[in-house]
């Protein structure tokens, strides 16, 4: 059997979440910010008017059909490809990591080592407690619900032994006591874990001491999670 390429597993991937959603406009808008393509540009990329993409995705237009959704997808990773494939080369990072995309939103590895306050500058995250190391060599963001409630204690380790010398950022955060139990099993531990979607005050009462009993740094982000995909799209 041909093995089928990045390209094919995410257009195919795309396809259906616009074609099966309740909001195809919406979904449709949200692969195209995702990949940081306006609807100027992907107008003019299908030879039509920007007004007939704002009308789809604001749901003024009818929802689009098969053949619509393929020219799209088509289009999308046609202008990915010309900037030189950075959004599909994340989703084949995933998919050798052995992981579905809306587990893991993104897997990175960096050519140099950064700080952790120029990451934590970038994606507006607020440090909490530091830890023994001060810099990081990838990230990899996690959508802690879907990890738990789909991943088994094996998987679990993969994804979290993977993680060594980078940040963990988890979205998806109530408290934070799920994932940070869970990463006791492990190690080593990663040298930064960012909890996202919560505020200091509702952050769980351990996970401090957790995090100096571990010696990682523990940060808190409040950005919208779409801002700070693509922030991390650009970084380092």
């Amino acid at each position: 059997m041909t093995e089928r390429s990045p390209r094919a597993e995410l257009a195919e991937k795309i396809a259906g979440e616009i074609t099966l959603s309740e909001d195809p406009g919406a979904t449709l808008r949200k692969w195209r910010t995702d990949f940081t393509v306006s609807q100027t540009e992907l107008a003019d990329e299908l030879s039509i008017s920007s007004s007939v993409i704002s009308d789809y995705e604001s749901g003024r237009r009818a929802s689009p059909g098969i053949a619509v959704v393929r020219r799209v997808v088509t289009a999308l990773l046609d202008i990915d490809e010309r900037r030189g494939g950075d959004r599909i080369r994340q989703y084949a990072r995933v998919l050798s990591a052995g992981f579905e995309s809306d587990i893991v939103h993104d897997l990175r590895e960096y050519p140099a080592t950064v700080s952790l306050s120029r990451f934590y500058e970038a994606i507006g995250a607020t440090e909490l407690v530091p830890g023994e190391v001060d810099h990081i060599s990838g990230h990899t963001v996690i959508n802690s619900i879907e990890a738990i409630t789909r991943l088994s204690s094996e998987e679990f380790y993969r994804l979290y032994g993977r993680s060594t010398n980078r940040a963990l950022v988890f979205t998806g955060v109530t408290r934070g006591e799920s994932p940070l139990v869970a990463m006791r099993v492990v190690n080593p531990t990663p040298n930064a874990v960012v909890l996202h979607g919560l505020s200091e005050g509702e952050l769980w009462e351990h996970a401090a001491d957790l995090a100096r009993i571990d010696g990682f740094s523990l940060a808190i982000c409040g950005t919208d999670i779409d801002l700070m995909l693509e922030s991390l799209r650009e970084f380092p």
